[in-house]
């Protein structure tokens, strides 16, 4: 199957921002009304395959001559040459925009600020605050494969303040990518994962290096998209994905969403980070990785204080570049997965993907002092069998024997490369606790729940890197949607469901918690689909007996996404720009 652009859906002409920035014209809207009263233009077809050659025609205004001359010629090199290429190579599913970009996975407009909107129930009053949850949102339509991870970053906000009054907005994060393809009216920014793929990702890099040789585009000021994680800390709200530094976000007084810019934590890092930082639960530091695909040290370990300042830079070493997409804490250690997913870019050369999941290789966990300010002292632990995209949490303990053991509550996936390539064989994601015995150096891993695929989760933020007892986790059925919640105990395995129904699917629940009492007491959101009825919805769920409490009908579609966060009205009135 050949797929590609549509030729009449590039634009002929550059166009301001503010035009290419797809605006809703919705008003205010009526707490009467439930759901999706206004009609948007819908976003172009971003899948539909075309036989004919794409026909680029994009004007560059700020060029001189030559390099508009020169500008022109690697446009007619990308539509005689690079596109035909992409074409003739067959899409997987996990490559295929006609399945990555179909139904509530397609992208949507951004929407100004919804006021007035109704709420089921009763939202708890603890509960003032913005809900966050960031997911990719692709602004152009792919010029060949794209993947779920290419897309723009864009995050979805719903405000919550006294008496159930509520309102929903969502904005792309201005990454330093996303402003250059909009004044561009196309995308020009390599997909890492969509594009970059055997003989075509490698003209697709030496497309883009051209025109950045004559001024066309900039990447050295990031090419990352922010469409992973979020995280409030420090006064500061910032969105992440690990091929750049975060992006901080402002959330003003209305509820809506404006990009800082990009941040290097005042200039103390020039490099990306992954978009799953852990805040210390007790301290309050931040402790996060860095690993880099190009050169060594393909990881590093970096904590910042609760004023922002970096007090580790540690250096791994690694044998090869790992995808290392998250990580653990416990009180004194750090667990670093260093699993079967690896980089290895001379692949493309033979014709297949970076992104390689290698058979043969020894999944381990490598557990270091957060004190340490070399990697000497890490000690590394082989756990076979175990892919961990998510780590949930873990925490220290000794055997009947004085023992030191890490604990480690992650989801197992397999096959390992399921979210990057086809195997055809079933996907299976089971919750698990993962030992690592310390003095002897052997693993153990038990499956805490059978028979059910569940990821995407989080655990009351007050037990991170200590011991806890339950786990809120999507259940990832059918794949890769997510048909409720799970209530995990995880000391004896029971289960409590909370189940959206026929025709309804959500994403990653959000735990928080009410004062500082059991450690379920508090609750439990996300976003939730209706396609049969074709509604979103923003639940919240008691954490302790797992029952509906609130439902908020928005004036939009939302997505499915990936991670979110709650930021309280008081960090709110804390943001430092």
């Amino acid at each position: 199957m050949q797929h590609s652009l549509r030729s009449d859906l590039l634009p002929t002409k550059t166009s301001s921002r503010s035009h290419l920035l797809p605006q809703t014209k919705n008003a205010n809207i009526s707490r009467r009304i439930l759901i999706n009263p206004f009609k948007i233009p819908t976003l172009p077809d971003l899948t539909s395959p075309v036989t004919s050659p794409v026909k680029l025609k994009p004007t560059y205004p700020n060029l001189n001559p030559l390099q508009k001359l020169a500008a022109t010629m690697l446009d007619k090199i990308e539509s005689s040459i690079v596109i035909p290429m992409e074409q003739n190579r067959p899409l997987p599913k996990p490559t295929d925009p006609a399945i990555q970009l179909s139904g509530n996975f397609a992208p949507v407009h951004e929407c100004p600020v919804q006021t007035g909107l109704e709420v089921v129930g009763q939202i708890p009053s603890c509960l003032k605050g913005v809900y966050i949850r960031n997911g990719a949102n692709p602004k152009f339509p792919p010029l060949a494969g794209h993947h779920l991870f290419d897309g723009d970053g864009m995050i979805h906000a719903v405000s919550i303040g006294s008496d159930n009054q509520v309102s929903y907005s969502c904005r792309y994060t201005k990454t330093n990518r996303l402003v250059q393809e909009t004044e561009l009216g196309r995308s020009v920014f390599p997909k890492p994962i969509g594009e970059l793929h055997g003989h075509s990702g490698l003209a697709r890099l030496a497309l883009f290096s051209a025109r950045a040789g004559i001024g066309l585009v900039d990447g050295t000021r990031g090419m990352g998209v922010a469409n992973a994680g979020v995280v409030y800390f420090n006064g500061r709200l910032l969105a992440m994905s690990e091929d750049d530094l975060p992006y901080q976000v402002k959330i003003d007084g209305q509820g809506d969403l404006e990009t800082i810019g990009r941040f290097g934590f005042d200039d103390q890092i020039d490099f990306s980070v992954i978009a799953h930082p852990k805040v210390d639960a007790t301290t309050g530091d931040l402790h996060t990785l860095s690993y880099n695909v190009l050169k060594k040290p393909h990881l590093r370990y970096l904590k910042f204080d609760t004023c922002g300042k970096k007090t580790r830079d540690v250096e791994i070493t690694l044998p090869e570049p790992t995808m290392i997409h998250d990580f653990a804490i416990t009180e004194n250690f750090v667990v670093i997965p260093d699993q079967q997913m690896i980089f290895k870019l001379s692949e493309m050369i033979r014709g297949g993907s970076p992104v390689i999941y290698v058979k043969e290789k020894m999944s381990r966990f490598g557990v270091l002092s957060k004190q340490d300010q070399t990697a000497s002292g890490i000690n590394w632990v082989d756990v076979p069998d175990c892919f961990c995209f998510h780590l949930w949490n873990a925490w220290e303990e000794r055997t009947e024997d004085g023992d030191p053991v890490i604990v480690v509550i992650g989801s197992c996936m397999s096959p390992p490369d399921t979210i990057f390539s086809e195997s055809g064989e079933p996907t299976r994601i089971e919750l698990s606790e993962i030992r690592l015995n310390m003095r002897t150096k052997e693993s153990n891993r038990k499956v805490i729940v059978t028979g059910m695929n569940l990821e995407a989760g989080h655990i009351n933020p007050s037990f991170v890197g200590r011991k806890n007892r339950f786990v809120y986790i999507a259940i990832a059925d059918p794949w890769p949607k997510c048909s409720g919640i799970a209530k995990v105990d995880i000391t004896n395995g029971t289960v409590s469901q909370f189940n959206y129904g026929p025709g309804r699917f959500g994403g990653e629940p959000y735990f928080v918690p009410e004062g500082e009492g059991e450690e379920d007491k508090g609750y439990v959101m996300g976003f939730v689909r209706d396609e049969e009825k074709d509604e979103s919805e923003f639940v919240v769920v008691d954490a302790t007996d797992m029952k509906q409490v609130a439902a908020v009908r928005l004036p939009e579609r939302v997505p499915y996404g990936f991670h979110g966060t709650f930021v309280s009205e008081n960090q709110l009135k804390e943001q430092v720009f």
